[in-house]
């Protein structure tokens, strides 16, 4: 039972299933978003068009009845009718495509910033191998160790400026306090 618990544990504590409890709260929130979108906008866009198409003057010409039910005056009572609701069957198609297509571009960014480091990991690791083994770096691999190399000068001379801005200040501000003592003194 401990081990059962242990490997527990580490299933858990794994980053791959925190990360999937993040995207299940996430596509929860955005199936809500989704859902209202076409249960309050598409669907009765939908019901609009096929009243249309089917022409009449209420809404029973959008719902196939299986059972009509009606009431003392004679109107339908759609609590107690059984009715396809052929409008929320589309709008729930849509739904599902949007939530798909949503997905999909989501996945595909994350599979692209995954692949865009491991591409430099790669590169890295066949510099290496090709140092260590005594052979010479491919133009390729030169100008990766060159355009890194650029990157990490920009990097440091970006933080010497702002060091040496930051020290601008203080010599200002330490002339501007000798001033006040010197003024205080008179």
């Amino acid at each position: 039972m401990k081990k059962f618990f242990s490997e527990f544990k580490k299933f858990i504590s794994r980053g791959n299933v925190l990360d999937l409890a993040v995207g299940v709260i996430i596509g929860g929130a955005f199936t809500a978003i989704v859902t209202a979108l076409t249960n309050g906008v598409l669907k009765p866009l939908i019901n609009f068009v096929i009243a249309a198409i089917i022409g009449g003057d209420d809404a029973t010409g959008i719902y196939t009845f299986l059972k009509v039910v009606k009431d003392a005056e004679g109107t339908i009572d759609m609590t107690a009718s059984i009715f396809i609701d052929w409008g929320a069957l589309i709008s729930a198609i849509i739904n599902f495509f949007l939530i798909a297509f949503v997905l999909f571009l989501i996945i595909k960014a994350i599979n692209k910033a995954k692949d865009f480091g491991a591409k430099d990991e790669k590169i890295e690791n066949k510099i290496e191998k090709r140092k260590v083994a005594g052979k010479p770096l491919t133009k390729k691999q030169e100008k990766y160790l060159a355009d890194k190399e650029a990157a990490r000068v920009a990097a440091e001379e970006e933080k010497k400026k702002a060091e040496e801005e930051a020290n601008k200040l203080s010599r200002s501000e330490q002339l501007l306090t000798d001033i006040k003592m010197l003024l205080e003194k008179k």
